[in-house]
């Protein structure tokens, strides 16, 4: 097995997140908080209930200021530099039930300038997954009266001034020892950490008072994050408070998390409901026994058996059908085929719903991108 290891970059091995929590300094989301969140959402997003969205930071004081009158903003983003795949809808997906529940704004950034820095492509290259990425973030239905993309070498004019803020603050040796960076790294990717660090503020110096901020992400991100938490108070602003999700696994196993570079082994918001299939049958790590025989009598496993573990992250809303499927492997009556076609169904579904908002997203793209 391989040894665990989490930065922004690279996601290794079997997770433990329980030993995450205590390394990165994260609180767990227990009954009491998701009790405070359904207060004010009416009902608990299945991500909640199933702990895929897991820990956070200061997430009662953000409910504290909500419930003082001072609603928060979102900011979440994407690295354009290839294709989207199911990994980055979740996150998304629940995105977007916070900002329907709550009513807020959300400020999402592209930060096409970081995969130029760490990536191996040419800019046109990242110019050209950014407009792509943009249709599908639009085709998770974001309102979009309320959501403003940022761009970074785009908002450039916008975002330097602020950076340079934040950049004056880091230190050589914080960005090294947090990112493992050496005298080989660009001095592009040393400075990027103070670009990602802005939206965390931003509305609050477009607005002129200070704005709560919560940021959706997952758990990998949270380096980045740290560093903006212990930067913003010297800036007299508030640090931003975070949910952050577990990984959704690669088709192949329960190691590491689904990579867009590797996309024949990812299943992709493009792909056809005849490139699901093959991929699932193909690729999906199953839980089940060896042979039908030993099925039937021990039954399957469905921690391990990536197209339940797909099922619970985003493709069965119905708690009720995802325990009933559980139960119906484990006791072996449910085969590893029928599980595979069952979230074959139910992630073609999901993708072609998804593809005829996508289809429609280029002419809506304007009314998404920032304007100040």
């Amino acid at each position: 097995m391989t040894e665990q290891f989490v930065d922004p970059y690279e996601v290794k091995g079997k997770i433990d997140y329980n030993r995450l929590i205590k390394e990165f300094g994260l609180q767990k989301i227990d009954k009491k908080l998701l009790q405070r969140i359904q207060k004010h959402t009416g009902e608990l997003h299945p991500m909640l209930k199933r702990e895929i969205f897991f820990a956070h930071r200061d997430l009662n004081w953000i409910l504290d200021e909500y419930e003082k009158g001072n609603p928060f903003f979102l900011y979440t983003g994407c690295g354009p530099s290839g294709p989207i795949h199911i990994g980055h809808l979740f996150v998304w997906y629940f995105t977007k039930w916070l900002q329907d529940k709550f009513d807020v704004e959300l400020y999402f950034q592209f930060t096409d300038d970081e995969k130029f820095l760490y990536k191996n492509k040419s800019y046109e290259e990242i110019q050209t997954w950014l407009e792509e990425n943009m249709l599908d973030v639009i085709a998770v239905g974001f309102n979009p009266k309320k959501t403003h993309f940022i761009i970074d070498t785009k908002h450039a004019a916008l975002l330097y001034p602020h950076a340079i803020q934040v950049a004056k603050k880091i230190t050589f040796s914080t960005i090294k020892s947090t990112f493992g960076f050496n005298d080989s790294t660009n001095i592009g990717s040393i400075f990027f950490t103070s670009m990602q660090t802005v939206p965390s503020f931003l509305p609050s110096v477009l607005k002129g008072k200070n704005i709560p901020c919560l940021i959706p992400h997952a758990v990998d991100q949270d380096p980045h994050f740290r560093i903006t938490r212990d930067i913003l108070p010297k800036l007299s602003y508030y640090k931003p408070a975070s949910i952050q999700s577990t990984f959704l696994p690669p088709l192949t196993g329960n190691e590491g998390k689904m990579s867009s570079s590797e996309a024949a082994k990812g299943i992709l918001t493009t792909d056809t409901p005849a490139e699901i299939k093959n991929k699932i049958n193909k690729y999906a790590f199953s839980g089940g026994k060896a042979t039908l025989e030993e099925h039937r009598k021990k039954g399957g496993d469905p921690e391990v058996d990536i197209p339940f573990q797909y099922l619970r992250y985003l493709f069965e809303e119905s708690d009720e059908k995802l325990a009933q499927l559980e139960k119906d492997y484990k006791s072996g009556k449910l085969l590893s085929g029928e599980m595979k076609k069952y979230a074959i169904e139910k992630i073609t579904d999901f993708i072609l719903k998804h593809q005829e908002r996508r289809k429609k997203a280029k002419d809506l793209l304007p009314k998404f991108i920032l304007k100040v």
